[in-house]
């Protein structure tokens, strides 16, 4: 699918296998959510800019890369896209985190925004965007337009599986906007949930129902 890069590392097909089954702890679950968060990580941030400065190593002084203009932005979609946050922040740890509260009204599926926050100058800013499960992409739709209402033009996604359904939807509202996935499921069903899928993200997180 274009601007679609699905992560087939072993280690995140690896650890969405444990995730998928259900017996999996929510401890376990909210660990390797943790874990292939950073992994999902290391591939969307590959292409970021460097710039050469000067640095003196214990031996000489060099030119040496580091990553140029300003931090990025990790913005999770509450609550379930916040376990993505901490892995991603191990390995960007400069990284600023905006949060955007969204959830699916159950009888319309559609996105009701509750929370916004973000860094005062988020629009200069790489923005990327966390949502474990691209179902319906409601909630992707949703948070990506009050980015660009707050005037966000470099935007990526970042989830765990996508159905195709989702990501029909979620490039009809916004083409430009690459997203990286773990897997492309089968179908949604009646209910709007991924199948095979892993189940309610949020609730295998934090042990709700």
């Amino acid at each position: 699918m274009r601007d679609v890069h699905v992560v087939r590392h072993p280690l995140v097909q690896h650890k969405l296998t444990l995730m998928r089954e259900t017996e999996r702890s929510t401890k376990g679950f909210r660990q390797l959510l943790n874990e292939i968060g950073m992994l999902l990580c290391y591939e969307v941030t590959r292409d970021l800019p460097l710039e050469d400065v000067e640095i003196a190593t214990p031996l000489a002084p060099m030119q040496a890369p580091k990553l140029a203009g300003k931090k990025l932005v990790f913005a999770p979609i509450l609550r379930a896209g916040m376990g993505f946050v901490d892995g991603m922040l191990d390995l960007v740890p400069s990284a600023r985190v905006a949060h955007i509260g969204l959830y699916r009204d159950p009888k319309t599926l559609l996105a009701v925004e509750y929370y916004f926050k973000a860094p005062p100058d988020v629009a200069d800013r790489l923005v990327i965007v966390l949502d474990p499960m691209l179902a319906t992409a409601n909630s992707a739709v949703a948070a990506i337009d009050r980015l660009k209402e707050r005037g966000c033009h470099d935007l990526r996604l970042v989830c765990l599986l996508a159905a195709p359904e989702g990501i029909e939807r979620f490039h009809g509202a916004h083409p430009e906007v690459p997203i990286w996935t773990a897997a492309i499921d089968s179908h949604l069903d009646e209910h709007g949930y991924i199948v095979p899928g892993l189940g309610d993200a949020g609730d295998r997180m934090f042990g709700t129902k």
